[in-house]
């Protein structure tokens, strides 16, 4: 590991508004990193008004009535955590100090190349005081990381008056965390929002101190290497310098997919692996001109770039191969957890319903108003709650939230395309056409309109119902996001022994049949071309040709490199063969989509 204060090689990513809300209280002080999203400040005022009373810590309720209030809830929040986090690793430090058993039971939850593992048993035949001694130097808690998606930066009015851009909702969350006593990273996520980064230029805490120390980082989610030059310079160019790129999986990964043009993850990792000191050196080049015009100190050396990665990995095996081969500083591991009630906020039903659900379950949905793909399982609570509404002929949310409220077709404030308000407007639109249209296209466009979401709501309720705390207005039930990854988990797993399923120390995986986490990427590519084509052939076009032709083209040249990749690859032994001879599969499969010639399409 290249950072010696970090205790393990996988971090908790975000996973929707509230199954990570409060990770950082219950495993920060193992030394675990996590991410908590900062978009839903109405979610987080209630979890910590939930904790004060729980740690019995003094609360002021910040109303909406407060100016800023938005960012004045962010910040409470997340120092009532760096308060929590704190005295809980002191309280563990302690414990692991004066009992044997609990030392070694926390031993073996580390990697096995942990220097801490590896050093800390002949402190304990030294005796205590020596333990200790080690123990206060050499013992970190996990980071208290936030999440912003940075489209999600609504403009907000005071009645019919537009307010500053500083208090759109990405504006607000940002300056919530800057000022927050947490040293910890912000990790920007879903493309960039360049006034959103330049807005970062305005809190000294995003600069290095005289000693070229960074209090708050940016870490950068891409997903794939130009994206990362192109926000990483733009950054640069104002004097921020971004920490990390997160590498996400553009479709096996949970949440909103974000698919690439056939850009596979394995050669996209390649490309940072070879290019990571021409990135650090770019980035170094770019940011010295504007220190100098700040006057900051430039620091002898560039500062450090660590590069991680997240979406689909599910084994030891998976987990080492990431970090031995691509050199990785850590590896994310999201849906897995969201089996463990120990690390997130995930209420009883839900919980069982993932355990008991089948790869046909988890699927690619169009519920989310971005208009972006959005995993999520069948079974959930917000399906049927959605549907009884669409029977009475009441579809839509009530929109209290109103944090997608992002479409102007219909109002200049925005309007959320899940509210009841945009869905009446576009079935009574509907309705004049039904006399134009077939009855089947008339049933798909009405269900392309009642099939989107509350998130701001379904994400949310799952931390209320776990925590009993009361929801008040409309029943939405919960939305939850996991990957297609956790199809292949069956059970509610301890933290314990989840976090020695990573280090090969233990099982938690059912014996059945498991694509490798590259080739079930693989196989979701040539899925989601397929379907592309299928949904576009009334109105292809020669722009779409083109994209399609070079998707497939990226898709088999990933191929290729996997083909070369598992031949030499010492890992893997006990799946090769077969992993060959699915590459060999899917590459016929890929050569056997016709895609039609340009001449054929609309201009």
């Amino acid at each position: 590991m290249t950072d010696k204060n970090q205790m393990h090689t996988f971090h908790i990513p975000v996973m929707g508004l509230a199954f990570t809300i409060d990770s950082p209280i219950k495993v920060a002080a193992l030394g675990i990193s996590s991410v908590v999203s900062i978009v839903d400040d109405e979610l987080i005022e209630k979890m910590r008004a939930f904790y004060s009373q729980k740690f019995t810590l003094p609360y002021n309720e910040i109303t909406k009535k407060i100016k800023d209030y938005r960012a004045s809830r962010i910040t409470a929040y997340l120092n009532m955590m760096d308060v929590i986090v704190t005295s809980k690793f002191n309280a563990f430090k302690a414990e692991i100090t004066s009992s044997k058993v609990e030392l070694e039971k926390y031993i073996a939850t580390l990697p096995n190349a942990s220097e801490f593992k590896k050093n800390i048993q002949r402190f304990i035949d030294d005796g205590a005081e020596s333990i200790k001694n080690y123990i206060e130097e050499n013992l970190y808690p996990g980071k208290i990381d936030v999440n912003i998606m940075t489209k999600l930066d609504k403009d907000n009015f005071e009645k019919d008056e537009q307010l500053p851009i500083m208090y759109n909702d990405a504006h607000a969350a940002l300056r919530g965390f800057a000022n927050s006593t947490l040293n910890s990273s912000v990790v920007l996520s879903a493309g960039m929002n360049p006034r959103l980064y330049s807005y970062i230029e305005n809190f000294t805490d995003f600069f290095p101190d005289a000693n070229g120390q960074l209090k708050k980082k940016i870490i950068i989610k891409v997903s794939d290497y130009r994206s990362a030059m192109v926000q990483g310079s733009f950054l640069a160019k104002k004097g921020i310098w971004v920490s990390e790129f997160r590498i996400e999986s553009g479709l096996n990964c949970g949440g909103h997919a974000f698919a690439t043009d056939g850009f596979l993850m394995g050669p996209v990792l390649e490309e940072f692996k070879e290019k990571k000191s021409h990135l650090i050196q770019t980035m170094h080049d770019l940011i010295v001109k504007a220190w100098n015009d700040k006057n900051i100190t430039i620091p002898a050396t560039p500062l450090s770039i660590k590069i991680t990665a997240q979406g689909g990995v599910g084994t030891a095996e998976e987990h080492s191969f990431l970090l031995d081969h691509y050199q990785l500083d850590s590896v994310g591991w999201g849906s897995p957890f969201l089996l463990v009630p120990e690390a997130t906020t995930v209420d009883a039903s839900t919980r069982k319903l993932m355990a008991k659900a089948k790869e046909e379950d988890f699927y690619l949905s169009n519920i989310s108003p971005l208009g972006v793909p959005f995993n999520t399982v069948r079974g959930i609570s917000n399906e049927y709650w959605k549907q009884v509404r669409i029977d009475a002929q009441i579809a839509g949310s009530s929109c209290p939230k109103k944090h997608l409220a992002l479409s102007k077709e219909y109002d200049s404030q925005g309007i959320c395309t899940a509210s009841k308000k945009y869905q009446d407007i576009k079935l009574a639109e509907l309705n004049v056409l039904s006399g134009d249209i077939s009855a089947k296209e008339y049933e798909e466009r009405k269900t392309a309109i009642t099939d989107k979401s509350c998130l701001c709501v379904g994400l949310a309720n799952s931390a209320y119902m776990e925590n009993d705390v009361p929801v008040k207005g409309q029943q939405q039930g919960v939305v939850i996001c996991p990957g297609p990854n956790l199809a292949y988990f069956d059970k509610e797993v301890s933290l314990s022994s989840m976090t020695k399923h990573i280090y090969g120390n233990e099982n938690v995986l059912p014996d059945t049949d498991r694509p490798h986490m590259f080739l079930k990427e693989l196989k979701m590519y040539i899925d989601n071309l397929q379907k592309e084509m299928a949904s576009s052939l009334k109105s292809v076009t020669e722009l779409q040709i083109k994209k399609w032709k070079a998707y497939k083209v990226n898709v088999e040249a990933g191929i290729a490199y996997y083909e070369n990749l598992f031949s030499g690859s010492t890992y893997f032994s006990g799946i090769k063969k077969s992993v060959l001879t699915q590459l060999e599969n899917y590459k016929h499969a890929l050569a056997a989509i016709d895609i039609v010639a340009p001449e054929a399409a609309v201009v």
